[in-house]
């Protein structure tokens, strides 16, 4: 089949379709109850960042809700950079793709519909990266604010899953919908939740770093979505000699922090200027252990994130 000029090309079920053709049915369960898994990661350069990392989790996830992609992990990644070449004539020097995995446990069929679909919807996928969006969190950094609703206790649904059900993350966004007082720009803000415990856990899609004394500090993987971003972070620390260690942290922790930054696939490493409402540290953006960071996570993918984003301010 000719691929669309026009559209992005996306994996769905053993075909390689134009975005707009793809059709689930209503009785997925993946759109019925949330009943499935995914995972993502970017590209830099067009070049995707640590996909095998990526696709082991999402095995995991998979396997934690005993679920069956109907694939092995080799023939997933494949897939996904087939996904991506298919789609490389969008991207320009200024852009970059997220690229997603997401599988549901397929149809849950009455039985007379008369639909083919047998066991997981598996649908590979990329869209472009919300660069401008987001460009000023690296000139400004970012205000994050506390959600009154708590991240999922490990003993309702644990949090190491990366699972297509995102509505408590979602919710606690909601939540939080004020800006804090003493916040520039709330287009700057970040949502942070607390686990069951009162310690500080994560944010949609971010995990959550704080600096005191020279050392890195960040919560237990527990109570956290342990991302590829994070553990990259922690593994870059090591190398350059930060130490870190990972602990429960709560709100007096955050308020005397020297930095804070957040970790997430997109957005690599992004310094934190406030923490609901009081300027973290000195107030320098990015602080100085959060640019070494920063400054080994671009050696390490040979690409300048930082710059990539700026270049997209006004």
């Amino acid at each position: 089949m000719a691929e669309a000029a026009n559209q992005r090309v996306a994996y769905f079920n053993g075909q390689y379709l134009p975005e707009g053709e793809i059709r689930i049915p209503f009785r997925d369960r993946g759109f019925l109850y949330g009943d499935g898994a995914f995972d993502m990661t970017r590209t830099f350069g067009g070049e995707i960042f640590k996909l095998r990392e990526h696709i082991e989790r999402l095995y995991r996830s998979l396997k934690a809700l005993r679920i069956d992609a109907g694939l092995a992990p080799e023939e997933m990644m494949e897939i996904t950079r087939e996904v991506v070449r298919r789609n490389t004539h969008f991207l320009s020097e200024a852009t970059d793709y997220w690229v997603a995995q997401r599988i549901s446990r397929g149809v849950a069929a009455v039985g007379d519909e008369g639909w083919d679909e047998d066991g997981a919807t598996v649908i590979v996928e990329c869209l472009p990266l919300p660069l401008k969006a987001r460009a000023s969190y690296y000139r400004d950094g970012v205000d994050v604010v506390l959600s009154p609703v708590r991240r999922t206790a490990p003993d309702v649904l644990t949090p190491r899953a990366k699972t297509l059900n995102y509505l408590n993350l979602i919710s606690a966004n909601m939540a939080a919908s004020q800006p804090e007082p003493n916040s520039t720009d709330p287009d700057n803000r970040y949502t942070v939740l607390l686990d069951v415990n009162g310690n500080l856990a994560e944010g949609l899609g971010a995990n959550l770093f704080l600096v005191m004394d020279g050392e890195c500090l960040t919560p237990r993987e527990q109570f956290v979505l342990p991302g590829v971003s994070r553990e990259t972070t922690m593994d870059l620390a090591h190398e350059i000699d930060i130490p870190m260690i990972e602990k429960d942290l709560d709100l007096h922790d955050a308020y005397n922090a020297d930095e804070i930054f957040l970790t997430s696939t997109s957005l690599c490493i992004v310094p934190v200027k406030s923490f609901c409402g009081a300027a973290v540290g000195s107030g320098a953006v990015p602080g100085p252990v959060t640019k070494r960071l920063s400054d080994a996570y671009v050696e390490l993918v040979d690409f300048d994130f930082v710059a990539q984003y700026l270049r997209h301010l006004d």
